[in-house]
């Protein structure tokens, strides 16, 4: 559900269309700073969509419920960062 919300708010437009208006109305000026805010948020993501891709692909991280919780907390913990990228710098990016 994070990785969807941070999809849907990134690349899906939600982000933009929440802080700088939506597109007829939009101030371009904000929505190249959001658009930094993505660019700075994309490592959290792929930290987070790698890890939790390996915690589900990995036989020996699957058997072992300690080695899974933690790679999948870290991971929801790297999703809620990105999220937090996009927040603040969609914040600040306001006029």
């Amino acid at each position: 559900m994070l990785a969807l919300l941070w999809s849907f708010s990134a690349l899906g437009g939600w982000g933009t269309a929440a802080f700088c208006g939506d597109p007829g109305q939009r101030d371009l000026d904000c929505a190249d700073h959001y658009d930094l805010a993505v660019l700075l948020s994309v490592p959290l993501a792929a930290a987070a969509a790698a890890l939790a891709t390996a915690a589900w692909l990995t036989p020996a991280v699957r058997r072992s419920p300690d080695r899974l919780d933690a790679l999948l907390t870290t991971a929801a913990l790297l999703w809620v960062a990105a999220e937090a990228v996009l927040f603040v710098g969609g914040y600040l990016a306001q006029p």
